[in-house]
């Protein structure tokens, strides 16, 4: 069958890239070799927020106390967690079913390979291959846990992302290896339900992208909630021969043993364009990414690529604005290429954290005189309302025209504070008509206009 475009992959790339062509009248088909909604639907961003969420529900209860109520006997029943977390999960990806079918979008369900001639053929379950035919052909693939050769995964004590979303039964003991978004998360998770848990960073920080103030906010954080943070440090080996795991790290002051029933590896991830038939077919990669231009064409005509088997942010976000800007400039459309200096990053362990932009120290790379305005969520009445004091609110100003350079985020709810600091920057608005916006009291969000009044010296509450 010959379509205009084929996508392959139905992740939030993916479908969003499917729905978008469908919006603009291209015949469109998706190719997905597992589940619809891929990766981020059914084994990350949704149903990890949902494990999460329960977590997050049984901390209230278990200190319940502090906001003047009784209640005994809490207990976490883990394998019920884990089946509302594959409920919600399950329920999300029937609605991108309803959405392919209300736009008129084919669903072929296969594993997906690039040939020449804008030509993909699709093995079936059955191992039936059948060949189909596009003037435009976009992958969005999406990418897997990264294996580390010291740190090989066996799906049962040494465990990746998808493996920690299922366990059977809940750790005693977890390590968790890297502290990135994955490796945060899972961490706060599995403390919060009950699990003693370690996290080793190789960096001097944890959640290393974060700038820096966040990063030891965070620690600090997770130490008062009893997870142990090691940075500076990395896990040479694992022994799995017992009924454990014994693992070796080494630190600045020399190697240790500790034990663990579960290693987790969260080392990051690489793209999924092994067996793509990019070689074949001649489009170029580096690093292990396909190499695009700024519309995510690749080298060879009529063939494009988004998300996380390209160069960028690995977000799910920034994956399906790259499929609509491509879709859109394959329809002739003005588009203008993503800012990738204005993506909004979110990690949602407990305390929350959200930055877009400079962090303070690359600002100063970038040769910016800074005005920087702090305002801690201790000094905000709604914060302490909620029991939420831990963390703070740090904007960054050129100093020279008021330009909103950054803004770095710690505490609860800040992944839904985020998006006013994204639209400010792209509006490109200046320090003081943050200062003039009337934000509602009180709220977490007042905490904005407090930082920009902080790097200003107009603080109120402080």
């Amino acid at each position: 069958m010959n379509y205009d475009i084929i996508v392959i992959g139905s992740g939030p790339g993916g479908y969003v890239t499917a729905i978008r062509a469908a919006q603009l009248g291209f015949k469109t088909a998706v190719i997905e070799k597992e589940s619809l909604g891929g990766i981020c639907l059914n084994w990350g961003c949704i149903p990890t927020k949902a494990l999460l969420k329960s977590a997050q529900v049984f901390e209230y209860l278990n200190h319940s106390k502090d906001y003047g109520i009784s209640a005994d006997n809490i207990q976490a029943d883990f394998s019920g967690v884990i089946k509302r977390s594959r409920d919600v999960a399950d329920g999300m990806s029937k609605g991108i079913q309803f959405l392919m079918k209300k736009n008129k979008i084919d669903v072929i369900m296969g594993t997906g390979k690039v040939k020449p001639g804008k030509k993909i053929d699709v093995t079936g379950a059955d191992g039936k291959v059948s060949t189909y035919s596009a003037s435009h052909i976009i992958i969005a693939t999406g990418a897997r846990s990264r294996q580390l050769p010291n740190l090989p995964q066996d799906g049962k004590k040494i465990i990746g992302y998808r493996e920690a979303m299922t366990l059977p039964k809940q750790p005693k003991s977890l390590v968790v290896v890297g502290s990135g978004a994955i490796g945060v998360e899972f961490a706060y998770f599995y403390a919060t339900m009950g699990t003693k848990v370690t996290v080793v960073e190789f960096l001097p920080n944890v959640v290393p992208v974060e700038d820096e103030e966040v990063s030891k906010q965070l620690e600090k954080s997770f130490k008062k909630q009893g997870i142990e943070v090691m940075t500076n440090a990395s896990v040479e080996s694992v022994d799995t021969k017992g009924e454990g795991c014994k693992v070796n790290i080494k630190t600045k002051t020399g190697n240790m043993t500790i034990d663990a029933d579960i290693v987790l590896s969260a080392v990051g991830i690489e793209a999924n364009i092994t067996g793509l038939g990019l070689e074949e077919t001649g489009i170029k990669t580096d690093k292990g990414k396909i190499v695009v231009d700024k519309y995510y064409a690749t080298n060879v005509q009529g063939y494009y690529a988004i998300g996380d088997c390209v160069p960028g942010q690995a977000l799910a976000h920034v994956a399906s604005a790259e499929g609509i800007t491509c879709v859109e400039k394959i329809k002739g459309m003005h588009v203008d290429a993503i800012d990738y200096n204005n993506v909004p990053g979110c990690t949602y362990c407990q305390p929350e954290i959200a930055s877009v932009g400079y962090t303070e120290a690359k600002a100063k790379e970038a040769g910016y005189t800074l005005k920087v305005g702090k305002f801690p969520f201790s000094a905000s009445g709604k914060a302490k309302a909620a029991g939420a004091s831990d963390g703070f609110i740090k904007l960054i100003f050129d100093a020279k025209y008021g330009e909103l350079l950054g803004a770095h985020m710690i505490g609860a709810n800040v992944t839904e504070m985020i998006a006013e600091c994204v639209a400010l920057r792209k509006l490109e608005t200046t320090g003081h008509e943050i200062i003039k916006t009337i934000h509602p009291h009180p709220t977490m969000s007042e905490a904005i206009m407090e930082a920009a009044a902080a790097a200003y010296g107009e603080v109120i509450h402080l």
